[in-house]
């Protein structure tokens, strides 16, 4: 039997047939870098310690601070997939909360969009494509930033997002409102011993951060050229293919070229130089864009997914996800609606035609100016109360510690962030999520109704089934040298306690505050567990 000639067909076909196996293992590999710059970024935020943690939660306890924190990263770094995966290790590290991480990825999600309108104010010179380049660079912002006209005051004033993602998420795991603890979680056992390693020899976990946001970066775009090259999508020819005339079909290929490069920013900004030379016009265009926004999320469901502390990841990666949904609910079944960011993107096209510049003050306005006007108006919306306590313990020691409640004046919803000390600078040891609500106080899991002598209601927690009645409303009570109005006083009976000890709680209204917190024995003085010593408010 004669052998095969190797002719010149069958050596290109080996070795197209080898390079893409090389392309899959070096996907794999970037994969792999992926989790474990995630890994490291959540474990050195989580041995950051001292006052770090509170800055984070200082800086983004502003709604409209975090908006433009997740825009200027993301316009910044062009990449919304590192600023989410970074925002999903802060929630698992618990450096900040939910309802703190979902303005930041607002803010990410507009960010992504400067960079396919940085690509087509590279058409300045070509007169005639200059228009639809713009139009179809500014499309993905205008769609983004319409969402978050529609969806970030539903955040602002009743936490539309971070009730939702939380519902969803109880469903499938323990509820998001259980403290976050600094306790070090992997997303997979294999990188323990080498981050544990790094950790212990690393004299910085700031130097450890930076390492783990660069691995994160390189992965990031390591993963966007591998994929782009196995797709042959380098050409706006080769990727005009994707944009049928049907506009579902170029909503699902948005979707799922994006979930496989996980990265919008390419497959929006390919867009570009597509619509500038009449491949495909911006009517098909459009849907493609929108299912490239909801095929990014993908990248914070991975993070979330292989996360031990599954749930607060989770939630933040649903609330990317319900964003960029949403958006398109609004704005690709209704005719009407899917036309009004095509208008807008095609006017500024006609007006950046027209005057130039306009393009470059757009950027300006929109990602920068706009930002810190929006901050400078709401700088006042944050009230923060730092507050001292005084602990007893059973062995009848005194033991200090601190909280600090950063809360919305407007929504009633915030932080309450515990530190195990008085000392300014330490990390907090527990971060609950805050409500205020119809006279009731969520604090975590725990719950007070400020209501009128008599009312009662019932709960459970880890000592068992317990009955809260309010039993007196104080007119005045003198605490920490400060005088404080309508002071509810809870008493509290557990059911199954085999003696007769019940705890009584005097909670200011005013600032949604405990006062005291007495043990009360049968026979005996009531004896006081905790009381406030210091009261700061900025």
């Amino acid at each position: 039997m004669e052998p095969v000639p190797h002719t010149e067909s069958n050596l290109n076909a080996n070795h197209n047939a080898w390079n893409n196996v090389r392309i899959v293992l070096a996907i794999a590999g970037a994969f792999v870098l992926f989790l474990f710059a995630l890994d490291l970024m959540t474990s050195s935020l989580q041995h950051m310690g001292k006052n770090v943690a509170e800055t984070i939660l200082l800086a983004t306890s502003n709604p409209f601070t975090g908006l433009f924190i997740g825009l200027l990263i993301t316009a910044m770094l062009q990449s919304s997939s590192t600023t989410t995966s970074l925002v999903v290790a802060l929630v698992a590290s618990g450096s900040i909360t939910l309802q703190s991480a979902i303005p930041i990825i607002m803010g990410a999600n507009i960010g992504t969009t400067i960079t396919s309108t940085i690509v087509s104010l590279s058409f300045i010179n070509k007169k005639k494509e200059f228009r639809r380049a713009v139009a179809a660079g500014t499309y993905h912002d205008f769609f983004n930033i319409l969402t978050a006209t529609v969806l970030f005051p539903l955040e602002y004033y009743y936490g539309f997002l971070s009730s939702l993602s939380a519902w969803i998420t109880s469903f499938f795991f323990s509820p998001v409102a259980a403290p976050v603890q600094n306790k070090i979680s992997h997303f997979w056992v294999g990188f323990s011993p080498v981050i544990e390693f790094l950790i212990q020899e690393m004299p910085s976990p700031f130097f450890l951060a930076f390492i783990a946001l660069v691995l994160l970066f390189s992965s990031i775009l390591i993963f966007r050229r591998l994929i782009s090259n196995l797709l042959k999508a380098k050409s706006p020819e080769q990727f005009g293919r994707f944009f049928p005339k049907n506009q579902f079909k170029s909503f699902l290929w948005g979707l799922l070229t994006t979930a496989a490069i996980r990265s919008s920013t390419i497959t929006t900004s390919v867009v570009v130089p597509i619509v500038a030379k009449k491949i495909a016009n911006l009517k098909q265009a459009g849907p493609f864009i929108m299912g490239a926004n909801v095929g990014t999320t993908i990248t914070a469901f991975i993070a979330a997914t292989l996360n031990a502390n599954t749930a607060p990841a989770i939630s933040i990666a649903i609330a990317h996800f319900l964003f960029n949904f949403i958006g398109v609910l609004l704005f690709f079944p209704v005719p009407v609606m899917r036309r009004l960011p095509m208008a807008l993107a095609e006017g500024l096209g006609k007006l950046a035609l027209k005057y130039r510049l306009v393009g470059f003050v757009y950027i300006l306005v929109t990602f920068f100016f706009l930002p810190f006007t929006l901050i400078y108006f709401n700088r006042d919306s944050i009230k923060t109360l730092d507050l001292g306590y005084a602990e007893t313990t059973a062995a009848g020691e005194t033991v200090p510690y601190r909280v600090v409640i950063r809360i919305n004046v407007r929504t009633q919803t915030g932080e309450w962030t515990k530190y195990n000390n008085d000392e300014p600078g330490t990390e907090p040891a527990f971060i609950y999520p805050m409500t205020v609500k119809n006279n009731t106080l969520l604090v975590g899991k725990q719950m007070f109704r400020f209501s009128r002598p008599g009312f009662c209601w019932d709960g459970e927690d880890e000592k068992g089934k317990f009955k809260t009645c309010i039993v007196q409303v104080m007119p005045k009570m003198e605490m920490a040298g400060q005088s404080f109005d309508s002071v509810f006083v809870a008493q509290v009976n557990y059911a199954n306690a085999t003696d007769s000890i019940a705890h009584r709680y005097y909670m200011n209204a005013t600032y949604n505050i405990l006062l005291q917190h007495e043990i009360l024995a049968p026979g005996k003085a009531p004896l006081v567990a905790e009381k406030l010593t210091r009261f700061g408010m900025e």
